[in-house]
C-alpha cells in the first residue's frame, strides 16, 4: 500500500510542477526534453559508479520503446492543447487508462472481483466527470486529434506495464534511464528542427522538474512491480485527479463546477472498491 499511495503523491506533484511551468508560459517540448536528459543523466552517472553501466538486449527494447511512446504522446498532447479544446483533450488523455486495463486483462491475464471491475468502472465515469467541459462536440480534425492522443498515452501506459511481464522488475532502473534517454534526446531534436532554443528559466525548470520525476517514475515503476496494472492505473488516475481538483479549488482558485464534485465523490467510491 505505502508504492501506491506515495506513487500517487508523486505523481499528483509531478503535474502540479507542469502547471507552474505552464503558468510561466515555458516552452513545453524544450521543459519535457530537459526533464527526461536529466532522469537520464543521473542514473548514467549512478551506474557509472557502482560499476553496473551495461545494458542487456531486452532493457534497450523495452527502454527504447517506452522512451519512444512517452515522447511521441508528450509532443502530441501539448500540440493537441493548442489545436482542440483543453477539457476534451485531457478527458481523452485521463481515460487513456482504458487501454492498459483491458490490454492486461485480455494479454496478460489479470483480474479482479465483480466489486473491484464496479471500481474501475466508476474511476472511468469519474475521470470524465472530473475533466469534463462544456465547449460543445469537436471538430472532426479535433476528434481525430483526442483519438490519437487516447492511443498514445495508452500505449504509453502499456510499456510501463511491459517491464513487469518481461521480467525486467530488477532491471527496472536500467530501464528506466534508456527510457528516459530516448524520451529526450528524441525532444532535444524535435525542439531543434523547430529552430526553439533551450532558455536559461526552461532548462532550470526541466532540470527541477527532472529530479522530482526521476523519483516519481522510479516509486511507480516499483508498484507496479507489485500490483495489477488494472488495480494500479485507475486508482492513480482518480486520486490524482481528485487531488488536482481540489488543489485547483483551494490553491490555484480555479472552483470546481457540481459536475466535477460528483466525479470526485465517484472517485472516492470507485477506490474504496477496488480495495476490497
Amino acid at each position: 500500500m505505502f508504492w501506491l499511495i506515495t506513487a500517487t503523491l508523486l505523481s499528483f506533484g509531478f503535474g502540479q510542477l507542469w502547471k507552474v511551468s505552464q503558468r510561466r508560459g515555458l516552452n513545453a517540448p524544450a521543459v519535457i526534453s530537459t526533464n527526461y536528459l536529466t532522469v537520464a543523466a543521473c542514473l548514467l552517472a549512478y551506474f557509472w559508479w557502482s560499476g553496473t553501466l551495461a545494458f542487456s538486449g531486452p532493457v534497450l527494447l523495452v527502454g527504447g520503446s517506452t522512451g519512444l511512446s512517452f515522447i511521441i504522446s508528450l509532443l502530441v498532447m501539448t500540440h493537441a492543447l493548442k489545436r482542440a479544446n483543453v477539457g476534451v483533450v485531457l478527458t481523452s488523455f485521463r481515460l487513456s487508462i482504458l487501454i492498459p486495463i483491458v490490454f492486461g486483462v485480455l494479454v496478460w491475464n489479470e483480474n479482479a472481483s465483480a466489486l473491484q471491475f464496479l471500481g474501475i468502472i466508476l474511476a472511468l465515469v469519474s475521470l470524465a466527470l472530473m475533466t469534463r467541459n462544456s465547449a460543445g462536440n469537436p471538430s472532426t480534425g479535433s476528434l481525430l486529434l483526442i483519438v490519437i492522443v487516447f492511443a498514445l498515452q495508452g500505449i504509453a501506459h502499456c510499456c510501463m506495464r511491459w517491464i513487469h511481464y518481461a521480467d525486467l522488475d530488477p532491471m527496472r532502473m536500467h530501464v528506466l534511464c534508456i527510457t528516459a534517454l530516448i524520451g529526450g534526446g528524441l525532444g532535444a531534436v524535435f525542439v531543434a528542427i523547430r529552430g526553439s532554443t533551450f532558455s536559461t528559466s526552461e532548462l532550470k525548470m526541466g532540470l527541477g522538474i527532472g529530479l522530482f520525476n526521476l523519483v516519481a517514475l522510479t516509486t511507480s515503476l516499483t508498484a507496479l512491480s507489485l500490483y495489477q496494472g488494472i488495480l494500479f492505473f485507475p486508482i492513480n488516475g482518480s486520486a490524482v485527479v481528485i487531488l488536482d481538483n481540489l488543489f485547483a479549488q483551494y490553491v490555484w482558485r480555479e472552483p470546481i463546477s457540481r459536475t466535477g464534485l460528483i466525479g470526485v465523490i465517484l472517485g472516492v467510491l470507485s477506490m474504496v472498491l477496488i480495495f476490497q
